[in-house]
């Protein structure tokens, strides 16, 4: 075991390995770029393969490439380069192709600025590219949990033959904290259906188009009977408090970590309450926030937008009072201001 300091967005690559990733292919970002720098650092010595794309839409095609040879494959950007992989997405998706997509949100939309904020999720929890689709969304709130997550990320996609995004921010991507690299056990899937050199795969094809209606009516329909066992799978949620709360607090990656603290803070002051973190966002852990939130208990959601992932959050507790709170322009919440948002919300709670 090696104990390595490390800014979230090495640790990406870091896990990138321990997965036994095979090929990233990107184009730098700011916050991102860190990604890119590391992977050509690491990737080349050790035999892997590593590509800066001409463009964003250069890298998520040769990701497609790459995907379908067979290959462990990612690549990572920020809010605007994600914009322009989105079509290549959507084909990966339609392709059932597994790889790793990291996204390092920033400030949009627009050019914006480079600060942290959760202003993609629509973008990506939601699809983002054309097409009925879905991509797991993982989330973390650490530069351990990134590390972890990535090498999860590679046995999902693997899985179950699909995109998966790792979701972090300009926070998460910068900071600096310790993380454990070992030797960890992946689950690596056998790829009968891959494009390589192998006579035996001469007669496979590797497609996303249908021309005949009822022929693409059935593959899409095949795609979301998959998506329903993702769902009843694999979503999960870190829960943390009061085993009976007076106020349920929810939000994902660094604002869910920022509400772990604020939780200890209420407690101090006699206040109970309890932390829902999704650490998938897609799928939603509906089942966790239905278990955890019981009748007249409320709900304080707090993101870093103006209110996306509160409508996931609502969606999972009809009936139940949920107050949104937000910042955005790259701003985070003080601890301070989280408490005293909480307390609002109790007393709004009483008054209704």
């Amino acid at each position: 075991m090696l104990k390595k300091l490390v800014k979230g967005n090495e640790a990406v690559v870091i896990g990138a390995l321990v997965a036994g990733c095979d090929a990233y292919y990107g184009y730098p970002i700011t916050p991102a770029s860190e990604i890119a720098h590391a992977a050509s650092e690491y990737f080349l010595p050790l035999g892997k393969v590593f590509v800066q794309a001409e463009c964003e839409i250069g890298a998520i095609n040769m990701v497609f490439g790459s995907a379908s040879s067979g290959l462990r494959t990612m690549t990572a950007s920020s809010g605007p380069g994600i914009s322009l992989k989105m079509e290549g997405i959507s084909y990966l998706a339609g392709a059932e192709l597994p790889c790793v997509i990291v996204d390092v949100q920033r400030v949009g939309p627009g050019l914006g600025n480079i600060g942290p904020e959760q202003s993609d999720y629509y973008q990506v929890v939601k699809g983002g590219g054309h097409g009925d689709y879905r991509a797991i969304v993982l989330a973390p709130a650490s530069v351990e949990e990134t590390y972890r997550m990535t090498i999860e990320a590679f046995d999902l996609a693997d899985k179950w033959r699909t995109p998966v995004f790792l979701l972090t921010d300009a926070t998460l991507g910068q900071m600096m904290e310790p993380i454990d690299v070992r030797q960890e056990p992946t689950q690596r899937s056998e790829k009968p259906w891959a494009l390589d050199t192998k006579p035996e795969s001469n007669n496979n094809l590797v497609t996303s188009i249908y021309l005949d209606f009822d022929d693409m009516e059935v593959h899409i329909n095949q795609l979301h009977d998959k998506y329903q066992q993702i769902t009843d799978s694999e979503a999960k949620a870190e829960v943390y408090g009061a085993d009976v709360p007076d106020i349920v607090l929810t939000g994902y990656g660094i604002t869910g970590r920022m509400l772990r603290s604020a939780v200890d803070l209420l407690k101090d002051q006699g206040i109970n309450a309890t932390l829902v973190r999704p650490q998938t966002l897609w799928p939603f852990p509906t089942k966790v926030y239905q278990q955890v939130v019981k009748s007249g208990v409320p709900v304080l959601s707090v993101e870093l937008s103006r209110g996306q992932f509160v409508e996931d959050v609502r969606l999972s507790l009809p009936g139940h009072s949920v107050k949104h709170y937000g910042r955005v322009g790259g701003n985070l919440p003080g601890l301070d201001e989280l408490v005293e948002q909480a307390k609002l919300c109790l007393e709004e709670a009483k008054n209704v």
